[in-house]
């Protein structure tokens, strides 16, 4: 196999579901080992309704996936397959699931979309465009929340309103990425795509940056190729796939509403899932693989006002959360992946 099949066999390798796996369980043993009270075996109690709203929550992950897989065969113009897209989306996840959550599987999508039947710079073009979807959601919606909700109680400011509120500085600067990132690449597909690549060119000339130029300037080819496809897209086009988009996340947050009416009562459906929200935007900054560990921490911290004052109930929520949100992608990729691999890459 020739040298570059062999990076990309290493960069998808299902070896690598070890280390989040290892990441998001030991912090769960070190928290429970630290903190556990046995009276959360009290409150956690299985009963019909703890069945009924945990399908639930599994059907909304469900829903989540069909709702990329929708969009996505809304941006290839149907050319994939149902079977094709799930696919696609399934090899997209676990590469996001084995690699930091800044980084993500994005980088690997436009592989596994050309290998899948569409021309390079088409596939460029479709996995630009949902990101750029993705980042268009958190940009509306955030500051939307922000606006219907009290900052106040989104973010435990008890004593007043403090720019030095940690949960709300980690939003802050997820969010500041993001807006970044959205206005270079909406720059870069809409406007002046070739101005976006000698940008780049010229930024990773620098010293402590070389070693990265030539993926940068692999990328702004890429967002050149993207744009030629992008500029011609009608309005209809993308309100289609925004509204597969919004389905899709929306779907995911609602999984935590879910996942806690199987066991307690939730007083605030809406904050809840707001700070679903704001908790994947702070999970941006981590730099672990599928932000394992730095996810489980958060969500402990940052929902644990919905549970059950109790040591160690959090984190036992936290852990049933990436059990139905994270680690199914990382078997599921860890099956496909190595026949995926000897399909597209065993010939010379």
């Amino acid at each position: 196999m020739p040298k570059k099949n062999e990076n990309i066999s290493n960069k998808i390798n299902p070896v690598k579901i070890i280390f989040p796996v290892l990441i998001g369980l030991g912090f769960v043993a070190f928290m429970l080992f630290r903190s556990f009270d046995v009276k959360a075996f009290d409150v956690v109690v299985f009963s019909k309704n703890t069945f009924f709203w945990l399908a639930i929550a599994i059907i909304l992950m469900l829903f989540r996936d069909l709702g990329y897989i929708l969009r996505l065969r809304i941006l290839t113009g149907n050319a994939f397959s149902f079977k094709k897209a799930l696919r696609v989306i399934m090899l997209w996840e676990f590469s996001s699931a084995i690699t930091p959550s800044a980084v993500g599987g994005t980088g690997l999508a436009i592989i596994y979309v050309n290998k899948e039947g569409l021309g390079i710079g088409k596939s460029s073009a479709v996995v630009m465009a949902t990101s750029f979807l993705d980042e268009l959601y958190f940009i509306i919606m955030f500051p939307l929340l922000l606006l219907v909700l009290n900052p106040q109680k989104l973010f435990f400011m008890d004593e007043g309103f403090s720019l030095t509120n940690e949960f709300f500085l980690f939003a802050i600067i997820g969010y500041s990425i993001k807006l970044a990132y959205i206005l270079f690449l909406s720059y870069g597909l809409f406007k002046n795509p070739r101005a976006i690549k000698k940008f780049l060119i010229n930024l990773f000339n620098i010293r402590f940056l070389r070693r990265w130029r030539l993926g940068a300037a692999k990328a702004g080819t890429e967002i050149i190729e993207s744009s030629k496809e992008l500029k011609t897209k009608k309005i209809s086009f993308w309100l289609k796939a925004f509204s597969a988009t919004v389905f899709s996340w929306t779907s995911r947050y609602w999984v935590v509403n879910a996942m806690f009416l199987a066991f307690f009562t939730v007083n605030d459906h809406a904050l809840l899932f707001a700070r679903q929200l704001v908790m994947w935007i702070m999970m941006l900054v981590s730099p672990t693989p599928g932000g394992s560990g730095f996810t489980e921490f958060v969500f402990s911290e940052y929902l644990g006002d919905f549970l059950p004052q109790i040591a160690g109930v959090a984190i036992v929520m936290a852990l049933l959360w990436r059990l139905i949100t994270y680690y199914p992608y990382l078997i599921v990729g860890a099956i496909i992946v190595p026949g995926w691999i000897r399909k597209h890459f065993s010939k010379i």
